[in-house]
């Protein structure tokens, strides 16, 4: 990607497939190759996830070096004074929208008044209601006939997609254009499986949503802090370096949602979404669900086999039958694209 992580991270050695000899998940092209023990598989996905979004070459160290531990701990300490409201705000009316909008009998005319006090929603809204997809057969002429049209489901679609977005995207800051493009591809698929595994286990299915959209905010910002260390090149990073950017990116990304008051469960999600075995609901969907999100985004670019089964990667959280339907509804919503 763009000069920044190149400064951090130069190859010595530039595979060609860009895929680690060692690594425990099958290749694409590598069709015998026997399948690794699920831990080290769901290891595995999480550290291609993060050289395929930030354009690091592969490496066989496993444990970080003397240099990238005291980054680990100089990027800690910029943390602790990471200012939250560098971030972008979230339009002043979206908590409370967000409120009626879980009432599935809000009005029409409730849902249309909200949105009005803010202009980008109400752009977004008559934008998206005048697409092909949306086109009826009389135009639209008012924005509660718009939110009307697109019932309390595409709302929200609207919100996550249409506000989220740019929202996340500025707090990458110094991410490159196609990293920046992967980490909100992610969010979709992870809101997508989010919103699916949740269903099965009484989960609000706005709140899954949003909790798979934010889940990563803080990666934008480990960028940042990153790029103000500046330190001396250093090799192909550690996968033991990357996981722990990784758990700094987060406690960032909870302490954004913090910032942004989301709603009460999403904060609580965020808090176990690293263990699928948390003890509230939307944390067991949210850490699936991430785990699954990067698999399907890693076999859409061609960094992992496009049907490599995860399903039972956490038996104790969800049933393989239903994690396997899970996949496959991921595939069906976001296939892989020959072009890619």
């Amino acid at each position: 990607m763009g000069s920044m992580w190149r400064r951090f991270f130069r190859s010595r050695d530039m595979v060609a497939n860009r895929m680690c000899p060692g690594a425990a998940l099958p290749m694409v092209d590598s069709v015998a190759a026997p399948a690794a023990p699920p831990a080290l598989a769901l290891v595995d996905v999480e550290d291609r996830f993060h050289r395929l979004v930030f354009g690091l070459p592969d490496s066989t160290a496993d444990e970080s070096s003397a240099v990238e531990l005291a980054t680990l701990k100089r990027l800690e300490l910029l943390s602790t004074r990471f200012d939250m409201r560098s971030l972008p705000r979230l339009p002043a009316v979206l908590p409370q929208l967000l409120r009626t909008l879980k009432n599935d009998n809000a009005a029409g005319g409730q849902l249309a008044k909200l949105v009005s006090r803010d202009p980008l929603m109400v752009g977004e809204v008559m934008r998206v209601t005048s697409s092909v997809y949306y086109r009826s057969a009389q135009p639209i002429t008012s924005l509660q006939q718009a939110v009307v049209l697109l019932g309390q489901d595409g709302l929200r679609r609207v919100l996550t997609q249409h506000v989220m977005k740019p929202i996340l995207q500025a707090n990458a800051g110094t991410l490159s254009h196609a990293a920046g493009e992967r980490l909100w591809d992610h969010a979709e698929r992870c809101a997508h499986a989010c919103a699916w595994l949740g269903r099965s286990n009484g989960c609000d299915a706005f709140e899954a949503y949003l909790a798979g959209i934010i889940c990563h905010a803080g990666t934008g910002a480990v960028v940042r802090l990153l790029d103000s260390l500046m330190p001396a090149t250093l090799p192909a990073p550690s996968a033991g370096f990357l996981a722990g950017c990784a758990q700094l990116a987060a406690r960032l990304s909870l302490q954004a949602a913090q910032y942004w008051e989301l709603p009460t469960h999403v904060i609580e999600a965020l808090t176990e979404c690293r263990n699928p075995l948390a003890a509230s609901p939307l944390g067991r969907a949210l850490a699936c669900a991430d785990l699954l999100a990067m698999a399907q985004l890693l076999g859409e670019h061609a960094r992992l086999a496009p049907d490599i089964d995860l399903s039972h990667g956490w038996p104790d959280a969800y049933p393989p039958s239903l994690l396997a339907r899970c996949q496959q509804d991921l595939r069906r919503q976001f296939p892989v694209d020959e072009n890619t």
